[in-house]
């Protein structure tokens, strides 16, 4: 069965991904987020891996949140060893995108539903590494010439 890591940051970003959460049981699978007390509940329900939270609004701390996170994303990397990772951002997922792609994982990038007109930060980083990488807007075509448009996930 293959392995699947769906990760990405709270709000916005998880409510995206857990739309997707139908076919979690297709596959060997780990949920992958941020730890808050929203999230930290989901383990009842999910087979889940933590992160640590980090706000960009407090710029010197999330740096350091932000490296750790990378250490951590190592760990849980190496930990469930996925053949796949999918999903929806943001600044959570960027650096286990770049972990995956470098030992030759698939990478499943699906741009923010909330994006219409103009490209997230980390669409723009994870676009050139991704495997596939879906748009859910036409109009994201002309940032994501390579993209796929299926429609929303909602």
């Amino acid at each position: 069965m293959k392995k699947v890591m769906f990760i990405s940051s709270v709000g916005g970003h998880l409510t995206q991904l857990l739309e997707l959460s139908s076919i979690f049981k297709n596959y060997d699978y780990v949920l992958v987020t941020e730890k808050t007390s929203v999230t930290k509940n989901m383990i009842e329900k999910y087979n889940m891996g933590y992160l640590l939270y980090g706000s960009r609004q407090y710029l010197f701390k999330y740096i350091f949140i932000f490296l750790s996170n990378v250490f951590k994303s190592i760990y849980l990397f190496i930990k469930y060893r996925p053949d796949v990772i999918v999903t929806t951002g943001a600044h959570t997922s960027v650096p286990m995108c770049y972990i995956g792609k470098l030992f030759g994982k698939k990478i499943i990038f699906i741009e923010s539903f909330a994006k219409r007109t103009s490209p997230t930060l980390s669409g723009r980083l994870v676009y050139p590494i991704s495997t596939i990488f879906i748009v859910q807007w036409e109009s994201m075509l002309k940032f994501y010439p390579k993209a796929k448009y299926f429609g929303g996930i909602y």
